[in-house]
């Protein structure tokens, strides 16, 4: 329930953001700090969640970010400024940040192995809810009551699974001792690396890159935290998060490819939702409704998930799995400019096929490739480099869509002649307007082009990882499954 609630609100706001941006006085600009500010924290947070899991003991942790969520969540609804606003995000980032990876040590501590596979399968369920209803819900509470309830959902949801967590989780004693043993060069290092360097991801192509000092700044706090938990991994007893499994050979290629899954997945949940409200006039419930279908074989997958781990070999899975990634998007690659939500229903439903098979087979993989004692270090490590994936893609696509639309414009263009009898008949049949809806064909035409190209793009950068698949070992049967979203 806590990564539910934490999945579901880094994409339930896209859906309501025009409103949100209208009632608080945002700009566009301003406005896009209500999604970054989430993904900012979380990122933070996740690698992070092992070693307060350690200090405060799993049940304490988790009742203090699920109380604190909630306190959040109110905060965003209630808000009337922007400042207030991304202060409740950058809040809430933080507390569901911490709900993430501890999933895996609550299914390996409180189930019997033999009940661990269903247990494993449940938890996959609703992590992978969270981002694909995300938008839906969104958009359905935006356009049928108001955006406030897309934060105020989470209320009864905290409160049950504060409850739960009294009932299910056993007390253990907070060893503060450890922060006074705490890897500290290493938190500031590590908040000020990923902090840095995804704010300048996300801001960089809106604020021109290098042009302006405030991404100057950014990825030179990102640099100095690099160095900063670099020097951490060097004279700390314990690091906040062991950077050295980077290095096992399996779990970097698990890393990488889980990056660009995270990628795909991101990238397409914004993409589709972009496409359809600019070319085919849909609005942020109809729109979420086409993102929400990859969720159908997903939970239809999820039941054969203990069976399919135990007797699918890793490297045929995660392979299939990054091919059916990398058809649906070149699938893609046909739209057109009067394509609606039926061209995305048969990429969308590969898409949910592909993420089961390749996420939850590197998810174990992740886990297994290092020794046990840095399982908490490799979900953490794992978790945050998918999303960090993410991060890059909206990066990349702001960077490309800018670019890619000013090229096929200016071609487009280039090869409609003023001469031309077409265009003199055109001019002629529709008056004085001509020109403007000219230049709206143009546009519109020069966007489905620009998507186009993200889409192949996004499925050669798939297909270029597959091979990474051969750097893969085979799965110990008769380990506890790892839990993962």
């Amino acid at each position: 329930m806590g990564a539910l609630m934490a999945t579901l609100d880094v994409s339930i706001v896209n859906s309501a953001l025009p409103r949100i941006q209208g009632e608080i006085g945002a700009s566009g600009t301003e406005g896009t700090w209500i999604a970054t500010g989430y993904l900012v924290a979380e990122i933070i947070m996740i690698p992070l969640a092992g070693w307060l899991e350690r200090l405060l003991g799993l049940r304490t942790l988790l009742l203090m970010v699920a109380s604190l969520f909630t306190l959040f969540s109110v905060v965003c609804g209630m808000s009337t400024s922007l400042g207030m606003m991304i202060a409740g995000r950058v809040g809430q980032g933080l507390t569901g940040g911490a709900m993430i990876p501890t999933a895996h040590t609550i299914i390996a501590t409180r189930l019997p192995r033999s009940q661990q596979p269903i247990g494993t399968a449940m938890f996959g369920a609703t992590a992978i809810l969270g981002p694909v209803v995300g938008p839906y819900v969104g958009g359905w509470l935006t356009e049928n009551m108001s955006w406030h309830y897309a934060f105020f959902l989470n209320i009864p949801i905290c409160m049950a699974l504060m409850a739960l967590l009294f009932i299910g989780l056993p007390h253990q004693k907070a060893k503060l001792n450890l922060i006074g043993e705490a890897d500290w060069l290493g938190i500031v290092g590590l908040t000020a690396f990923l902090g840095g360097l995804t704010i300048a991801l996300e801001e960089g192509q809106r604020d021109q890159w290098l042009s302006s000092p405030f991404i100057c700044w950014m990825f030179a706090i990102s640099a100095i935290g690099l160095v900063l938990l670099l020097i951490g991994q060097r004279t700390s007893v314990r690091p906040v998060i062991r950077l050295s499994i980077l290095l096992n050979r399996q779990f970097g290629s698990v890393v990488v490819m889980g990056m660009v899954v995270g990628m795909v997945v991101y990238g397409t949940s914004y993409m589709i939702p972009q496409f359809l409200a600019n070319i085919s006039n849909y609005n942020s419930m109809q729109a979420g409704a086409i993102v929400a279908l990859s969720g159908i074989p997903s939970l239809m997958m999820m039941p054969l998930v203990p069976l399919m781990i135990r007797r699918f070999d890793i490297r045929l899975a995660v392979g299939l799995g990054l091919f059916i990634l990398a058809f649906s998007a070149w699938h893609e690659t046909s739209l057109t400019a009067v394509a609606d939500g039926s061209a995305f229903i048969e990429s969308q439903l590969m898409r949910g096929v592909g993420s089961v098979l390749a996420m939850l087979f590197l998810n174990q993989a992740a886990i297994q490739s290092v020794p046990v004692a840095n399982a908490s270090d490799a979900a953490g490590l794992f978790n945050a480099a998918r999303n960090l994936g993410g991060s890059f893609a909206l990066a990349a696509i702001a960077i490309l869509q800018d670019q890619r639309l000013w090229f096929h414009g200016r071609r487009l263009e280039e090869s409609l002649q003023a001469n031309s009898e077409r265009v003199q008949e055109y001019v002629q049949h529709n008056g004085a307007l001509s020109y403007m809806k000219l230049e709206s064909i143009i546009q519109t035409q020069a966007l489905t082009m620009t998507y186009i190209d993200l889409f192949w793009i996004m499925s050669v950068a798939i297909a270029c990882v597959i091979p990474l698949v051969l750097f893969l070992r085979p799965l110990n049967r008769n380990a506890p499954m790892a839990s993962g979203h």
